[in-house]
């Protein structure tokens, strides 16, 4: 098989990853998952690899093959992984679960090798863009970044006491992060850099974003600039998209029938894709907010998307 230039995944509850034409809407791929639901999907930088999060492993599958089978499974993990995610050059995973870890695996080597503990379910967990630090949230409501370099924890806040974090996002210059929480709020925090390189939180916004939950924040790439866009997925059956500038309402997309639980951005911020319960995935105009295609064929709710649709960076 050719390498597509457009690599679009889904995952549902009805324990299959399917493989879709972005433009066309047609499903040219369908793995079966049967040992649990996929709760994360992450697209390698170099568009060979989809990872999996399942309950309690990650599966790695070859994006440019027809096999059933994973290339590679990583197994340490002892409840759902919520979260995966890839350095930038691909060199090794980190990923976040709700056995309390937060862990870092290298590909080209076998096992785990290290580990940090939250000391409470991990939901969330993003990769600093300085490629040293990870930033977690947990069902506790407690944020922490991970130093890599010290290998300890270097930092740790609560926005919200006993609330949970549900997602993360830090803006792809490192100048800001939003978590988002249980209550339909998120908290907006300058990163400054301190002493000793060390990431320093500066309270800039409180956005009450939903009613809702609010399952997934994420910020627009670098080549949507200059536009700076918040999108944040919900329970209430939106996704709505907030200028940086200010947190006003650009947006708001409407179309699925139940809960939105993941959003990517388009390389160039010009679209997004989102996967909801009422079975479907559905890619929009960030242009218009208009749906522009429904992709349609899981059985159940699909609750995570990746799209990689950009050349392989540079780190």
């Amino acid at each position: 098989m050719s390498q597509p230039s457009v690599v679009l995944a889904t995952a549902s509850y009805d324990h299959t990853i399917r493989f879709w034409e972005a433009k066309s809407g047609r499903c040219y791929r369908t793995i079966q998952y049967p040992e649990s639901q996929v709760n994360r999907l992450e697209i390698t930088p170099d568009k060979r690899y989809l990872a999996a999060a399942g309950n309690p492993h990650i599966r790695l599958f070859d994006v440019n093959a027809n096999s059933p089978q994973p290339v590679m499974s990583y197994d340490s993990h002892t409840n759902n992984v919520m979260a995966v995610g890839f350095q930038c050059d691909g060199n090794w995973m980190y990923s976040g679960s709700e056995d309390g870890t937060v862990k870092i695996w290298d590909l080209r080597a076998p096992g785990c090798q290290r580990e940090y503990e939250s000391r409470a379910a991990v939901n969330t967990v993003v990769l600093h863009p300085n490629q040293t630090e990870l930033i977690s949230g947990d069902q506790n409501g407690n944020i922490r970044v991970w130093d890599l370099t010290a290998n300890s924890c270097s930092c740790e806040l609560v926005p919200e006491v006993d609330t949970a974090v549900r997602s993360l996002t830090v803006m792809w210059d490192g100048s800001l992060v939003v978590a988002a929480n249980n209550r339909g709020t998120c908290y907006v925090w300058r990163l400054m850099r301190g002493p000793r390189t060390m990431t320093n939180f500066e309270p800039l916004h409180k956005l009450q974003a939903h009613d809702g939950y609010i399952l997934k924040c994420l910020l627009s790439p670098e080549l949507c600039e200059p536009g700076r866009y918040l999108a944040t997925a919900s329970s209430d059956h939106t996704v709505k998209i907030w200028n940086v500038d200010g947190f006003t309402l650009e947006k708001t997309l409407v179309g699925h029938q139940r809960w939105v639980w993941d959003c990517v951005f388009s390389v160039d911020g010009a679209f997004l894709i989102t996967a909801s319960s009422d079975s479907t995935a559905r890619l929009w105009s960030m242009a218009n907010g208009e749906e522009i295609k429904v992709y349609r064929g899981h059985q159940k709710a699909t609750v995570c998307c990746a799209l990689h649709d950009g050349t392989e960076p540079s780190c």
